[in-house]
């Protein structure tokens, strides 16, 4: 038979303690070694237009994350665009999206999805500290930065516009931003990366660049038949995200006027 040392059996004693008293600091030890690191939040500029003149809707964005466009920007076709960001809860996106479905206005639905957020993570993931966008198919437009959305974190908004931005280098990057898209002629397309490229040349997101996408939809405004998407973009890890978008960008707009002279 073996014979119990006296360390093994401090080892052993030890362990049962931890298991017998969930509630004693062995238990605590245990459980912040089990908990996850939070998600970064998704600091982040983007910017919501519309083209009266075309009737197409759509959202734009940069980040100094993984992959931004996938989660950051929702649209659908004669309902609306979302941009959902910071402090992020991405069911912001389809929860607006199926409010502006019911007929609610821009600022109705920034006002209800925020009552309905439980703040299931108030410690670590703060409802306080998301930011939002929303627009119709119309484009009336609120946005919503949160008093604990990284600073420097803020919106503005214009005729058809809003540009918004948490942990960027300042006010002026939202502001180049939103004077960069009423400024900008041409296919909304162009606008909105006219208005990415501004607010990195301000300074953007204080960390640097890793990721863009962009979203515009009109119903039937695709290519194909029942095709509501007229452009879905996304760069996920580039060095020069927002010059790569323009080199996308650049070739659905020659498609797009090679299509308009058949």
């Amino acid at each position: 038979m073996k014979r119990w040392t006296g360390s093994r059996l401090t080892l052993v004693a030890l362990i049962v303690s931890v298991l017998l008293i969930p509630n004693g600091a062995g238990a605590q030890r245990a459980d912040k070694i089990r908990s996850p690191e939070p998600w970064p939040p998704v600091a982040t500029f983007s910017i919501l237009g519309y083209d009266p003149e075309t009737g197409e809707v759509g959202g734009a964005v940069q980040s100094r994350v993984f992959s931004v466009g996938n989660g950051v920007l929702w649209a659908e076709a004669g309902v609306g665009v979302v941009a959902t960001q910071a402090i992020v809860d991405v069911s912001y996106g389809p929860q607006a999206l199926a409010l502006l479905r019911q007929g609610l206005s821009a600022t109705e639905v920034v006002a209800q999805v925020l009552a309905d957020d439980p703040d299931p993570q108030p410690e670590d993931w703060s409802k306080e500290g998301r930011q939002f966008s929303v627009m119709t198919a119309g484009g009336d437009v609120a946005t919503h930065t949160g008093p604990q959305a990284s600073d420097w974190a803020g919106h503005e908004i214009s005729t058809y516009v809003s540009a918004q931005g948490n942990i960027l280098a300042g006010p002026e990057v939202v502001s180049e931003m939103a004077r960069a898209f009423q400024e900008t002629e041409g296919h909304l397309s162009l606008r909105l990366l006219a208005a990415l490229e501004a607010g990195q040349a301000a300074g953007g997101d204080q960390r640097g660049m890793q990721s863009a996408a962009m979203l515009i939809v009109k119903e039937n405004g695709g290519v194909w038949l029942n095709n509501d998407v007229v452009l879905r973009l996304q760069v996920d890890d580039h060095e020069q995200p927002i010059k790569e978008l323009r080199r996308l960008v650049e070739i659905a707009d020659r498609q797009r006027r090679r299509f308009r002279r058949r």
